[in-house]
């Protein structure tokens, strides 16, 4: 008698097979020292430099934050032709009329970037992003979205291979990205099935860059530089050629700080309120002195991260405070930046991108705090 196949709930899809997959291939949850054997496999611990010539198609993954800025700086000073380049912003909350977590004024922002640097802009996001992925009870994870120069690609799921999942909770403060959801489903599977879905990436080489450092954290300590990307199957009958590459992981903030300052980027509005991360405005790695900066500047937001966390039963602190309780073991930044407090609270984004030419380049307030305020 033959055994039906074990179905597996839809967002598990990405928690037990994608998931284990990435990390196989990219190593991204810390894995073992570098051996011998990681360049027979195309990883390498330390590649600051590489041909940039050979490729023919160069992807940044532009979150808005100064790391992403600086990856794209840094090839501008690599000499590389810019026509190759386009930015990829993922929409945490969607397009469907969500703002739980992130900045209201970000994908505005990223526009004004790609503007500014005369680069294509290219947003992808999950329907109904954060919050409707954590309110899945007994369903499907939502379709994909992705922008691309022939149109938008919708993406939807594969309900052969899964059944009905629940989630009803945020994601937990942890390494592993299958407890640490958000970044599994709104940005690395979601980066992986733009690039196999576009039949442009066949035959051809391409990069795909982001900009984790080192220093932020021991679990990026141990990451490659340069490795060969989940979706690569360059020995395959597709032949689609993908390395994925870290060009600031071996950066101090210092330096990343002094390249946006040698282009005449002004920091962006998160280091400007004092954040030390431009990580969703609500993220979940945020600190006491973070959500108590939240809950005076931006009460709406931080009470309805609490609705959700009594909702649910389960709070996002693992010592079982709400975001509220844990705003009032701490005292809020000074924000004196008003011109980023007011630009924090509307979708278009107003501020100029660069310092204008005879104005000082000022380091922001945010500049080497060490308040949790992003994943690590």
């Amino acid at each position: 008698m033959t055994s039906k196949p074990r179905l597996i709930p839809s967002h598990q899809i990405d928690d037990q097979v994608v998931i284990p997959g990435l990390r196989q291939q990219l190593d991204m949850l810390g894995g073992t020292e570098p051996t011998a054997n990681d360049e027979a496999k195309g990883r390498y611990f330390a590649a600051e430099e590489i041909d940039l010539s050979s490729y023919e198609a160069i992807v940044v993954c532009m979150s808005g934050g100064k790391d992403s800025i600086a990856c794209l700086l840094h090839l501008i000073e690599q000499g590389v032709d810019m026509r190759k380049v386009e930015l990829w912003h993922h929409d945490v909350d969607g397009r469907e009329g969500s703002t739980l977590m992130d900045w209201t004024f970000m994908a505005d922002y990223n526009r004004q970037l790609a503007h500014a640097f005369e680069v294509p802009l290219f947003f992808s996001w999950l329907k109904h992003g954060f919050e409707g992925e954590m309110l899945k009870e007994n369903d499907y994870s939502h379709p994909q979205c992705v922008e691309t120069p022939d149109g938008l690609l919708t993406l939807e799921r594969d309900t052969r291979r899964s059944k009905p999942g629940t989630r009803l909770r945020f994601p937990q403060v942890s390494a592993s990205l299958s407890t640490r959801w958000c970044s599994s489903s709104l940005k690395i599977d979601l980066g992986r099935r733009a690039l196999n879905n576009q039949s442009r990436f066949l035959g051809t080489r391409t990069l795909f860059i982001t900009g984790e450092r080192r220093e932020e954290s021991a679990n990026r300590a141990r990451y490659f530089q340069l490795e060969r990307h989940a979706s690569d199957t360059r020995f395959g009958r597709k032949a689609r050629h993908v390395d994925a590459w870290r060009p600031v992981l071996d950066w101090d903030e210092s330096r990343v700080w002094e390249t946006l300052e040698r282009h005449g980027v002004l920091a962006p509005v998160p280091y400007r309120l004092g954040w030390s991360r431009s990580s969703c405005q609500s993220c979940v790695f945020n600190s006491d002195a973070i959500w108590a900066t939240i809950a005076h500047y931006f009460p709406e937001k931080a009470q309805r991260i609490a609705d959700y966390e009594q909702q649910f039963g389960t709070t996002i602190s693992r010592d079982k405070l709400t975001v509220l309780e844990r705003a009032r073991r701490s005292r809020p930044f000074e924000i004196e930046d008003l011109a980023a407090l007011e630009q924090a609270t509307r979708p278009d984004y107003t501020l100029p991108v660069f310092a204008a030419p005879g104005t000082p380049w000022v380091l922001p307030a945010g500049a080497f705090r060490s308040e949790g305020c992003g994943a690590s």
